[in-house]
This record gives C-alpha cells, structure tokens and sequence, in this order.
C-alpha cells in the first residue's frame, strides 16, 4: 500500500499534534491535541453530548427492515441504508482497563475486535457502520493504536477511518519499542497520515470527561467523541463512501456470508464460553452465555455483567468469533504484545448455541480474514453484532 499524495492524504488517524524536538536530527512525535487549557470538561449531563442522541437524519426505525449491512449482515430500513451508503466505515479504539468501564458505544458497533496489549489488559477496536446510521453515538474512553489492530482496519478499505490516541512508537528514538511493535510508523508508512491542524482535529470533535463514570479516572482513561462528530470530521476531509478522487470505500472490500438464525429446534446447548487472555488477570477473563430463545450472547467480563454506558444494556452478539493466534511478548521495555493476524491458524465460531471449529486464514494486510470450517467451507455468520476475540493459541477454551 503506497503512501497518499494529496492534500486529503487519508485518515482520522488519532488525537495527538506533530511536533519537532531538535536533538541534532528533526523528528515527528505525536501527542494529543486535547489537554485541560484548550478541552472544555463535559460530563454526562451536557445535553450537547447525550448518549443514544439521534443523529441529524430523520429516520423511522419502525419501518420494515429489509436491507442487509454489509459488514455483518444484519437488517435495517432502507432509509437507514441511505446514511451508511455516503459513508465508510469507521473504526474506534476503545480500552478495557478497569477505570475505563463501563465504556460508551460498544453495543452500538456492527464488530467488536478485542485484543490484549501489555500489562495483561485487552482493548476493543468497534466498528460503526450501519448500526450507529440511525443514531449520534458517544465512543470511548478512546485509546491508542497497536500494530496488530492495523490488519483488522485495513480489511475495511485501503483508506480507513482510524481513530485513536497515539499508539505505540519510537518517536523518542529511545529503543522503549522494538520495529515490529510501532504502530504510529507503520500507520505513516501506509500514507495514514493525520492533519496536525488543531481547529481540526481539536475542538469540537473530541473532549476530556473525568468524571462520566461516577468518580474520577486518570486522564488516559477520557476522550471521548460521538459517531457524526468523526463523520463530519471525515467529510471535511473529503473521505465520504468516496475519497477526493472518486474512489469508493468498498472497492476491494470483501463482505463475509450471512444467514438467518437457525430454528429454534435446531439451536445447540453450547451455552457457556469461557476464556481468558492472561491466567493471572482473572478480572479481563471473559464469559459469554447464550440465550436460547433469543439467539444471543450476553457478556461477561471479569465475571461481571459487561454493559454499555451510553444505555445500560448488556452487550451482546449473534456470533462469537476466538480467533486462535500465535503470542509473542513482552518483546521490548514497554511490554508490548505481538499477535500472529496474518497467515493461518484454528478458529472456534459460536452461533444458535453450537460451537463450530475450523480455521482461519489472512493472506496479507490488506486481504479480508476469512473463517471455514472444517470440510474449508466459508462459515456463514448469523446477521447481527460480530464479536472477535483474538486468543493465544495456548489458552484454554472452555465451553
């Protein structure tokens, strides 16, 4: 993939400034733009960022759904298909530490990927798409890139929608990440380059909320930003469904296949799926428990009921992906964490309450993931919420 040459380069890539640091030698560091002198503080009771908020299109939701989502097959209104056909995907890093839950958005996203990073604590990347068309979704605590959620955003276009707030990186040139973990020098070698104009990337699109939990959180675990806020910032910047030249987002996108839930009499009794990223981390360790008559899962993480704050509901998903992976880590002085995304590997799909093992296969960054079973036929997904759970392939998985 070739770096873009144009004035709208690419990405929404993440809230930090580009600035030099003379040492002899220029160099580019991130870092973010937003800090306590120029973000005003907006807790949930500013109306002007209300959870659940609808977005600035009339849409009736109570019209037939008849039109399939691309990412995950699921049913929408065809006014509602009208929002996501001007639009491209766009896809948010969202932590899990412990001061960040209940995070903002994660049960409106069409896929969750969720991975761990250092410290033994996983991170969510939500994709928005058609879900969030009918609605202005609050995301977050927003946070920073790793290198192996490139290989998840750039199945979505060659010219995504990235948000996040920095990432790993060696901008310092203090040897703290090793190459193959520094994900803000890949996300420029790809032509993923950000704007480092602040009335752009600043205000109004992202704020700082210390207390939107209920009780003061560390600054890292703050930005926030809603789903039109970062579509706006995206058409301003010329990437709508079509970037500057005309090139659609989907050119080279890859839809996985869908289907219809099963009957009723031919769901399974897989009901409990148990894993965790870290043993000694039990509070990231993850439950999933299905529900026979509505063909969900509901989460659990760290044995809790894992719920969204934008509305209280419990997340949930019409398919659980374990995407078994080869780990590698700590492999520098930040204790960053490596994860085989590309090549191949074992796969456990959960769906109408059954359980089915197959493989999984990634050919390079750029191809789509694609998921088969054991006779190598593509798995049909269940149409709605997607959730991928990238799992070391030494880790037990009980269910």
């Amino acid at each position: 993939m070739q770096p873009q040459k144009t004035k709208l380069p690419l990405i929404i890539g993440g809230v930090f400034l580009l600035y030099f640091i003379s040492t002899g030698i220029s160099y580019a560091m991130f870092h973010y733009l937003t800090t306590p002198e120029n973000t005003p503080s907006q807790t949930s009771s500013d109306t002007s960022n209300n959870p659940g908020k609808k977005s600035g299109f009339k849409v009736d939701t109570s019209l037939p759904k008849t039109e399939a989502c691309p990412l995950n097959g699921g049913l929408f209104t065809k006014e509602e298909q009208k929002i996501w056909d001007a639009r491209r995907p766009l896809s948010v890093m969202i932590e899990n530490h412990q001061d960040a839950r209940p995070q903002s958005g994660l049960s409106s996203a069409d896929i969750v990927y969720e991975a761990a990073v250092e410290g033994g604590i996983t991170r969510f990347m939500g994709v928005y798409y058609c879900g969030a068309a009918a609605q202005d979704v609050m995301v977050g605590p927003i946070r920073s890139s790793r290198v192996y959620y490139l290989d998840f955003v750039s199945e979505y276009s060659d010219y995504p929608l990235y948000v996040h707030a920095g990432g790993a990186n060696d901008f310092g040139n203090n040897g703290d990440t090793t190459v193959r973990a520094r994900a803000l020098e890949k996300i420029t070698s790809f032509g993923w380059e950000t704007y480092n104009d602040i009335p752009d990337m600043g205000l109004p699109t992202f704020w700082r909320d210390t207390e939107r939990i209920g009780h003061t959180v560390a600054w890292e675990h703050t930005l926030y930003s809603t789903t039109d806020k970062l579509w706006e910032l995206a058409h301003k910047r010329g990437l709508d469904a079509q970037n500057d030249k005309g090139i659609m987002w989907d050119k080279n996108f890859v839809s996985w296949k869908f289907k219809d839930d099963a009957a009723i009499e031919k769901r399974g009794n897989k009901s409990d799926i148990q894993f965790a990223f870290f043993g000694n981390y039990p509070e990231y360790a993850v439950n999933w428990k299905y529900n026979e008559d509505t063909n969900f899962y509901s989460r659990f993480d760290g044995g809790d009921s894992h719920n969204d704050r934008n509305n209280s509901e419990q997340l949930k998903a019409k398919t659980v992906i374990v995407q078994l992976t080869k780990e590698e880590g700590p492999v520098d002085r930040n204790k960053h964490m490596l994860y085989g995304t590309i090549g191949k590997g074992k796969v456990l799909v959960f769906q109408d309450g059954q359980a089915i093992e197959g493989n999984w296969k990634k050919d390079d960054t750029k191809t789509r993931t694609l998921f088969t079973d054991s006779k190598g036929k593509e798995i049909e997904f269940n149409r709605g919420p997607i959730w991928i759970e990238i799992v070391a392939t030494n880790n037990p998985v009980s269910y």
